[in-house]
């Protein structure tokens, strides 16, 4: 049985993008950040994905852009975090663009799905 997730190309580029944020991570980062950038950057690459299977299967669309956005914030932090280890010199810049661009792939379909998503939405009611 496939999930419905596993067709969208959102959730593809994410769960790529964790499994190489997970394996670059374990080769560059130290140590001593083992409970700290690494954790950090691994759970919000995790996140990304995570939300969007959940926003997949939840009904309403107000449910579904919520869990959208989350992953947008997420996806957000995951390249904060690889800015922050360029930064402390974890990262080459070589690296730090190779996975760079991974974070881009991984947005544009999101992007979409999330503007998919808000557009289904019908409009609050205003209090006049």
């Amino acid at each position: 049985m496939k999930f419905p997730h596993e067709s969208l190309v959102a959730w593809q580029r994410a769960d790529d993008l964790f499994i190489s944020v997970h394996l670059l991570s374990k080769k560059k980062f130290p140590a001593d950040e083992r409970f700290a950038l690494t954790s950090q950057t691994r759970r919000a690459a995790f996140s990304v994905a995570a939300n969007i299977v959940e926003g997949r299967a939840r009904k309403h669309d107000r449910e579904r852009a919520q869990f959208l956005r989350i992953a947008w914030g997420s996806l957000a932090e995951v390249s904060y975090c690889l800015h922050a280890a360029k930064r402390l010199g974890y990262l080459t810049a070589s690296d730090h663009d190779a996975i760079e661009r991974e974070v881009k792939a991984a947005a544009a379909p999101l992007f979409g799905l999330l503007k998919q998503a808000e557009g289904n939405l019908e409009p609050k009611p205003t209090g006049t």
